[in-house]
């Protein structure tokens, strides 16, 4: 604002020198959160010895002014992931719907759409699209792999994922009666998915779940009962260091993973000089929250194990849009829990829906969008490395990158505020 337009040039003055100290403070703020994933050298004291607990302001508080905390970024930010050497953007893009819900030139549009926008990094796995079937299983990697073809792989990251223990999926092997993640099946996977995708490496392979029982999807609690036996750790970062060495895979990491399995992988690591995990692929939203924030921040930490988080579900499959609690059933009969009968069920809950609407209901309140509101929650989390978005539209996929790229952010404190209020009505509702 020039002189000629303040009602009078003191005041202006004025206003001018106090936007300079809120934009100070703005960018202190912004240089916390992003040690947290980039600078495993800084003392981050007991930050994380009370995240449950704590209330936002351990990360957001500062009053910085409305001016100043509701900037908004024209272009998209980027985090080192882990102590790897991968500078990925705020946004990975999730693929498992190619070749279900998306055809192949909706797949290349969707892709190509991203990477114009400033995306570097996508993800994939053996067993997409989903859910998975024998009869499309693999497709979505030939997708990007056509998609590839005609841009510089240098500066794709991409992302892949090895299945986990598995009795139903054996289809993803030549001859198997049940899906491990030892040394030949980690071979095969990855021999099989370099071929869909036309590359000679992966940037980073994760493993999709564990080998050993461990609670998935929606399960919330340990069951003793259930355990089994596991391929070690170090048998898998065994296998794992044939493929780097080999120079088919650069980086690794876990997925749907615990704080034991994480300190285990890690542990492994470093007293048999084997390859990190650099990664954590796990859920992760205003709905889902108490799996990560009560130990993993802790364990991921850059100062502990240095693994960066990459959020699955931070719309919760869509729920977190609204859609499915919206009284036009035009609007969600083609999305995917509609399409899919007891798919991500969870997500669609009683009581997860009653907290959806609530949320919604938060977002009105503060002139946001649901989308704005639960991606900048996820953003703006000081442990998330880049936040999986998925999206069968163009509509939908520009909604959704405008979250990183147009909205303001970060999240104000009162909207902070407001969510933990929310959270402590409904904690984790997926698990009613």
């Amino acid at each position: 604002m020039s002189h000629a337009q303040c009602a009078g040039a003191p005041r202006c003055r004025m206003l001018n020198v106090q936007d300079r100290i809120l934009q100070r403070n703005f960018s202190m703020q912004q240089m916390a959160v992003s040690a947290f994933t980039a600078n495993p050298s800084s003392s981050h004291g007991n930050t994380l010895s009370g995240l449950c607990s704590r209330r936002p302001e351990i990360w957001h508080r500062r009053r910085i002014g409305s001016r100043i905390r509701a900037q908004a970024q024209s272009q998209m930010q980027y985090r080192k992931l882990g102590d790897s050497d991968l500078v990925v953007s705020e946004v990975t893009l999730g693929t498992m719907t190619f070749g279900e819900q998306n055809t192949e030139k909706e797949a290349h549009d969707i892709l190509s759409y991203s990477f114009d926008q400033g995306v570097n990094i996508l993800d994939t796995a053996e067993m997409y699209p989903v859910p998975p079937r024998k009869e499309t299983q693999g497709r979505t990697d030939l997708y990007i792999g056509s998609w590839m073809q005609s841009k510089p792989r240098d500066k794709i990251i991409l992302a892949t994922k090895v299945s986990g223990y598995s009795e139903r999926s054996t289809f993803l092997r030549d001859n198997a009666k049940v899906v491990r993640v030892d040394a030949a099946n980690i071979k095969e996977s990855v021999e099989k998915s370099l071929s869909r995708l036309s590359t000679d490496y992966i940037d980073l392979l994760q493993i999709h779940w564990p080998d050993r029982y461990v609670p998935l999807f929606g399960e919330y609690c340990y069951n003793p009962t259930k355990w089994r036996p596991s391929v070690p750790f170090e048998e898998q970062l065994k296998a794992f260091q044939e493929l780097i060495d080999e120079g088919k895979v650069r980086y690794i990491g876990v997925s749907n993973e615990t704080s034991y399995g994480v300190m285990e992988f890690v542990h492994a690591a470093k007293v048999q000089g084997l390859p990190k995990i650099v990664s954590i692929q796990n859920s992760y939203s205003l709905i889902v929250r108490c799996h990560f924030e009560v130990d993993l921040v802790e364990v991921c930490h850059p100062n502990n194990c240095n693994v960066g988080l990459l959020a699955y579900s931070p719309l919760a499959g869509g729920v977190l849009t609204g859609k499915y609690i919206d009284t036009n059933p035009d609007i969600s009969k083609k999305s995917r829990l509609n399409l899919f009968p007891g798919y991500m069920e969870r997500y669609n809950a009683s009581l997860a829906k009653e907290a959806t609407n609530e949320y919604v209901k938060l977002a009105k309140k503060h002139g946001l969008t649901p989308v704005q509101l639960a991606l900048g929650f996820v953003r703006d989390r000081p442990f998330t490395a880049s936040t999986i978005i998925g999206a069968t539209t163009m509509d939908q996929l520009k909604e959704n990158i405008d979250a990183f790229t147009s909205a303001p952010r970060p999240l104000a404190p009162e909207v902070l505020d407001d969510i933990e209020s929310l959270f402590k009505r409904y904690r984790d509702p997926t698990l009613s």
